[in-house]
């Protein structure tokens, strides 16, 4: 029996530094945050595939 996903709920707490941080810190964290967007954003593609494959 196939599983049925009608709601998908993705949280994600994002904590910022108050002290100053460096150029290279702020870089290397948009570069991070866009891996793992890139990441959830294939994980759903797949579920998707999978999906319409049925």
């Amino acid at each position: 029996m196939p599983v049925e996903i009608k709601e998908l709920i993705i949280r994600a707490n994002i904590v910022s530094k108050n002290d100053s941080s460096s150029k290279f810190e702020i870089e290397s964290n948009s570069t991070e945050k866009q891996e793992i967007i890139a990441a959830c954003v294939a994980q759903v593609l797949k579920i998707l595939e999978r999906k319409q494959e049925r």
